[in-house]
């Protein structure tokens, strides 16, 4: 028995790149391999876009493949720190373990992309790579170098909020979210100390820890410390940011599409 073709063409989601960890196992005979937490993947299919996972390369025609693919992208997180030779400084005490050829690619991307104005979300270490690529600084250690903030790596579920952020009205992530309070999770050491050149604050927390940025002269360039795509169950209003991320990016996907 043949299938009926459906009668109505069905809408392309748009594709949005992730960027993904890069781990070496312990062990003798262990190879490097790609890991990234499913629960990405999951936000970008639960808010209508189709997540690509993005391998590194230096190839310029590779990244310019990716470009000419992609409609948005997601700067995710992981267990290491960005380089401070980036933004002008030395390695101090507290600094954490760094992944070089993750960042190298994870900037070459987020630069071309900034530059070409497409959506990008900046999760946790990403948020902390984009205010980098604006020319901002980051704190190697809070812990050290800011005795006044609380401690911002939980220890409990990251799937359940650890402390209340402030969100700032008229901002893109008060589109996402709403103004005022919400409640976010938190596992990060670093944080942003001096903002990059044409970005504003757009969430703060109680100890002054800037929580959020972006760029409002972008279609849509928003970075957060915290990890939203693991809150979509106990604080769902957080589904928002990725939701406005698919959305940016089908805006451009359609643009293109009529423009083509």
């Amino acid at each position: 028995m043949t299938k009926k073709k459906p009668t109505i063409a069905m809408k392309r989601r748009p594709f949005i790149g992730v960027t993904a960890d890069l781990a070496l196992p312990p062990g003798p005979n262990t190879l490097p391999r790609y890991e990234l937490k499913r629960a990405y993947t999951d936000a970008v299919i639960d808010a209508g876009g189709l997540p690509l996972v993005l391998a590194y390369t230096k190839d310029e025609s590779v990244l310019e493949g990716y470009l000419g693919l992609i409609e948005g992208l997601v700067v995710t997180g992981g267990a290491f720190d960005v380089p401070p030779e980036l933004y002008g400084e030395k390695p101090k005490p507290g600094l954490g373990t760094l992944n070089p050829a993750r960042t190298e690619f994870e900037m070459a991307l987020l630069e071309e992309v900034l530059d070409r104005d497409m959506p990008v979300l900046g999760i946790c270490g990403g948020m902390q790579l984009m205010n980098v690529a604006f020319g901002g600084t980051l704190y190697q250690d809070l812990g050290r170098e800011l005795p006044s903030a609380q401690v911002h790596e939980m220890k409990g579920d990251r799937r359940v909020p650890a402390h209340e952020v402030s969100v700032t009205a008229g901002t893109l992530l008060a589109s996402a979210t709403g103004p005022g309070s919400l409640m976010v999770n938190s596992t990060h050491h670093q944080a942003v100390k001096k903002l990059g050149g044409g970005l504003v604050a757009s969430a703060i927390s109680g100890d002054g820890v800037i929580e959020a940025i972006e760029a409002p002269e972008l279609r849509f360039a928003l970075g957060v410390q915290w990890h939203p795509e693991l809150l979509s169950k106990s604080v769902p209003i957080n589904r928002g940011l990725y939701r406005g991320l698919v959305r940016a990016a089908g805006e451009r996907l359609a643009k293109t599409k009529a423009s083509g």
